[in-house]
């Protein structure tokens, strides 16, 4: 199967290439790698021709924010198998291949698993844990989002639910996310694939709110739809939104972060499980 991959970028020159270079050495023969640069005006421009050749395509251009950006790219991959890696964040080594190997051995539509925080030196801060028992509930009823960097999907499922919603300026891997796990099944594969790095300026940081405002505009949308099924389960509702909290207080602050890990260069790290299957918690 063939992976097509996306990376959205604007005025990010400084972790642009570093970007860029972990995907292309995960890329296999008929694999794509497109770059989606928003007319960056800091360089950005020149480190993508450095690695043109190696591109599928690339454009530089104003755009209406980076689901726009993707949507360009996702509108030209083939690939069987979709993902997205923002730049300033990395891909670790052999991620493409695993992610290969797991779509088609559980025969999900998507699958989800975990990545590290890192920081502007590109040295983990801490390991960041996707396990969720049923993404679609965890998203519907508690608001919870996978982490990004970490998921992969068939193309078959993003063309079925309509792709991106390129009117979104924040939440639109929420949104995304959402509708692919209640259109399609997704399934937690334990397996650390990426890094996500944190700096200032960030738009997950800068746009907090506007990204909570949005998610919960989706999300009550949806639970519209799905009313009639709502009311039965509101228990379910109101234990959801407590446990997405739990985690992102307590099991992700505390309990998963792998402290044994902080400090070392992501490039030293490869796509491999960093917390056992058999640690149920």
């Amino acid at each position: 199967m063939r992976l097509s991959v996306v990376t959205p970028s604007f005025n990010l020159a400084r972790f642009l290439g570093e970007t860029m270079e972990s995907v292309l050495l995960n890329l296999r023969p008929g694999d794509q790698y497109f770059v989606i640069d928003g007319g960056s005006t800091d360089g950005s421009v020149d480190i993508i021709r450095q690695h043109e050749a190696k591109l599928t395509g690339w454009v530089s251009e104003l755009d209406r924010g980076y689901a726009d950006a993707l949507a360009k790219g996702f509108a030209s991959a083939s690939g069987d198998i979709l993902c997205w890696i923002n730049a300033g964040d990395v891909l670790l080594r052999g991620a493409l291949d695993a992610a290969r190997d797991a779509i088609v051995s559980t025969g999900a539509d998507m699958i989800f698993g975990d990545d590290f925080y890192i920081d502007e030196d590109s040295r983990v801060i801490l390991f960041s844990r996707g396990y969720i028992r049923d993404l679609r509930r965890a998203m519907l009823f508690g608001g919870w989002t996978p982490l990004q960097d970490a998921c992969f999907w068939r193309r078959s499922l993003y063309e079925k639910v309509g792709g991106l919603s390129v009117d979104l300026q924040y939440a639109a891997d929420y949104d995304l996310f959402l509708r692919m796990a209640l259109a399609g099944r997704a399934e937690y594969v334990p397996l650390a694939f990426s890094a996500f790095r944190r700096h200032p300026g960030q738009k997950s940081i800068a746009g907090a709110a506007g990204y909570k405002r949005e998610r919960s505009a989706v999300q009550r949308a949806n639970l519209a739809k799905a009313r009639s099924s709502v009311a039965s389960e509101w228990p379910r509702l109101a234990w959801q939104a407590i446990a997405s909290r739990w985690r992102a207080r307590v099991l992700h602050r505390w309990i998963w972060r792998r402290a044994d890990l902080a400090g070392k260069p992501i490039r030293e790290l490869k796509c491999k499980p960093y917390w056992p299957e058999h640690r149920c918690v």
